[in-house]
């Protein structure tokens, strides 16, 4: 079973956030709401708009996976809604994998040498994923100046493309 990734916009926010809030709120306990993603009900003019891109991985036409590059400089972008549903994690379907290499394509493709993210401590596999994918830990006062920062996060880590 491959998963189709393909990038989205509008039409897939309602699935999105069904998606992402369950994971932050019901698997994580992370105290965030839509009301501070405001990003996932315009995701055509938040991502794609200002030359970032937002993907969905599906499975047999249902959402599993989310991944998001918000371009914040000309060479500079930030990785966001990085989330796999439960069920489609691990190896197995290695959806978090094919997100990530496409998503890293693309930054390369489009001229963008310096990714970063931001999440918290608690998502530790998440963090190793990273890792293993060659990010390094950044200190939050070493991120650049535009880097978009979300209220949560408070470990970060960057990726150097070029």
């Amino acid at each position: 079973m491959k998963p189709l990734i393909i990038p989205i916009e509008n039409e897939y926010s309602e699935a999105a956030i069904d998606l992402i809030l369950n994971i932050q709120q019901k698997e994580f306990n992370v105290p965030i709401t839509i009301e501070d993603q405001p990003d996932l009900l315009n995701i055509k003019d938040f991502y794609h708009a200002g030359g970032g891109c937002f993907w969905g991985a599906f499975v047999n036409d249902e959402l599993v996976g989310t991944i998001a590059l918000i371009k914040f400089d000309e060479k500079e972008a930030a990785i966001r809604k990085m989330f796999v549903k439960k069920e489609y994690r691990g190896k197995e379907f290695s959806i978090a994998q094919k997100l990530l290499d496409n998503l890293i394509q693309y930054a390369k493709e489009n001229g963008i040498d310096d990714i970063y993210l931001g999440t918290i401590s608690k998502l530790e596999a998440a963090l190793r994923f990273y890792e293993r994918n060659h990010f390094v830990a950044i200190e939050q006062e070493l991120l650049p100046e535009k880097f978009p920062l979300m209220k949560p996060d408070h470990v970060f880590r960057h990726l150097r493309l070029k």
